[in-house]
């Protein structure tokens, strides 16, 4: 048996650069973060079903959002039945299964919670004290979802791959966004640009600045969305 020395290998160790994505994320085996959100949307859902009076305390409502800000957030969380929740952890599933480990952890969370943020902000902006939509209790992913749809797009144009069949499932949900009945077509479209801005500061970092300018660019996203609101809950 050799001798080992243990400064050496630790010295070994610390001189080894990890492992990158191509936009500079920790390579990462395994999507865990998007079934830990699966895995919370479905305990959440769960919950709804046996204490119905959750979505009272949790889900965005524009009238309740100044003194209970964690329904920005929370909202994301909840679901109005299990098709609404199937078809979002589905797309959740595939979509973060494929970005995650593009992005990175951090990145792909990041996306996630500001875009599910970004869809209650349009939801808060384009709500009306003087109407029903001040009281609309919204519940759903979707904002967040379709966050990682715009994302996904903006991957794909970096690395100069097709993007003509993200732009089609795009299409036929926005249609489904504006012409369906009980869709927060909002949120929908808040989420979306959220979701693309972050995404684009994540894919255009320069190199060898990456994790400066994606800490910056989350921080200045999240810092412009708060400030959204806040002017919201004054003018209202």
């Amino acid at each position: 048996m050799g001798v080992h020395c243990v400064d050496c290998a630790r010295q070994s160790q610390a001189g080894r650069r990890q492992a990158r994505t191509l936009l500079g994320g920790a390579m990462v085996s395994d999507a865990v973060i998007t079934k830990v959100l699966i895995g919370l949307c479905v305990v959440a859902y769960a919950l709804e079903v046996f204490a119905p009076a959750l979505d009272s305390w949790l889900a965005f409502v524009p009238v309740a959002a100044a003194y209970e800000p964690w329904r920005f957030l929370t909202t994301a969380f909840l679901h109005a039945n299990y098709m609404h929740l199937g078809f979002n952890m589905w797309a959740l599933w595939v979509l973060g299964g494929a970005l995650e480990p593009v992005l990175g952890r951090w990145r792909f969370t990041a996306v996630y919670l500001l875009s599910a943020l970004g869809g209650s902000t349009a939801i808060y902006w384009l709500s009306w004290p003087d109407t029903n939509s001040w009281v609309t209790m919204t519940v759903g992913a979707s904002g967040a979802v379709f966050g990682l749809f715009s994302t996904m797009f903006v991957v794909q144009r970096r690395f100069g791959r097709d993007t003509s069949g993200i732009v089609a499932l795009l299409a036929v949900n926005a249609v489904v966004s504006f012409l369906g009945a009980n869709i927060s077509w909002q949120g929908h479209l808040g989420g979306l640009v959220v979701g693309g801005i972050i995404a684009a500061v994540y894919a255009w970092a320069p190199r060898g600045k990456r994790k400066a300018v994606g800490i910056a660019g989350t921080a200045a996203v999240l810092a412009v969305l708060v400030g959204l609101n806040v002017a919201r809950a004054l003018i209202a």
